[in-house]
């Protein structure tokens, strides 16, 4: 059988959980390539990498440049039909890439069924709230697709312009959905592709660095791809909360209520305007679906 999907995995100071990733996937029913991108890790990855038995292919990059970047740098070297995204600190179940590439259907994009490691389901892929955010959904049908383990079609994410290497980290995987869409693409969830994740082992959900990627990336993703009115809307939201938290009483004790982090991340978001109008006119010369259309068809589930 012919090979037709590269499986790229990402790591950063992945020497205490990779291992059973790399495990995982040599025991993957379904011939593949197997691509890992080191970001610069320090901590003896890329030792473990080198003599780990599958003999894994390596590009190590100089420095991190997030899982993002790193998917984006391997973006370049995929030459077969699919490409596809797993995280370091997964473990898929053997039949995982099978069920992906015959699940597929016509779809530009499959999600796998993504679960804690007690069995329960963590998600089959991204949801769209009403004010933007990206969100796991654990039923029904899926906007987007979970970055931490699905299947792309490498022509059709290649066509809508690539992975976003500047986010660093997160909302990369809402963003090139949504690019997806607004191309005419759908986009799938499989359940029968099953995959062990332990969330947040590489980047630490809930730190304040965690916040400021995912509080900007959204700011980005839907000055990119929302309609002008909602994007403007949310900025200008942003905005005025972080001018009114100082005023405020029992504010959360969360990093993103912390004026100074919210203050941050508006200067990124106001420092990268000029590249990101770029961008949505890039977007929009690529779309055949209105972003009216996209929005009003998944923010009214």
């Amino acid at each position: 059988m012919p090979i037709r999907s590269t499986v790229v995995v990402v790591t950063w100071r992945g020497h205490d959980h990779i291992t059973a990733c790399l495990d995982a996937v040599a025991a993957q029913t379904r011939p593949h390539r197997l691509l890992v991108i080191d970001n610069a890790s320090d901590d003896g990855t890329a030792q473990l990498l080198a003599t780990h038995p599958s003999a894994p292919e390596v590009i190590r990059l100089p420095r991190n440049l997030g899982y993002a970047g790193a998917m984006a740098r391997a973006l370049s070297e995929v030459d077969t039909e699919f490409m596809a995204w797993l995280n370091d600190d997964t473990a898929p179940a053997p039949s995982w890439l099978a069920e992906l590439e015959d699940n597929l259907g016509d779809a530009a994009a499959a999600s796998a069924r993504l679960e804690h490691p007690g069995g329960r389901v963590q998600s089959l892929g991204v949801g769209l709230t009403a004010d933007g955010h990206g969100r796991d959904v654990t039923s029904g049908p899926v906007f987007g697709f979970c970055g931490g383990a699905a299947l792309i079609r490498t022509a059709a994410l290649r066509a809508v312009g690539g992975v976003p290497a500047s986010f660093f980290c997160y909302y990369e995987d809402t963003d090139t959905a949504w690019r997806l869409r607004l191309a005419g693409h759908t986009i799938v969830t499989v359940p029968t592709a099953r995959v062990t994740h332990r969330h947040g082992a590489s980047t630490g959900l809930g730190s304040v660095t965690f916040h400021r990627w995912n509080e900007r990336n959204r700011l980005l993703t839907l000055l990119r791809c929302a309609p002008a009115v909602v994007a403007v809307r949310e900025l200008a939201r942003f905005a005025a909360i972080t001018a009114a938290l100082p005023l405020r009483r029992n504010v959360p004790d969360a990093p993103n209520f912390r004026p100074g982090l919210r203050c941050r991340v508006l200067g990124e978001v106001v420092r990268r305007l000029p590249a990101t109008i770029a961008a949505r006119k890039s977007i929009t010369r690529r779309s055949t679906v209105r972003r009216g259309a996209v929005w009003a068809a998944w923010t009214s589930r």
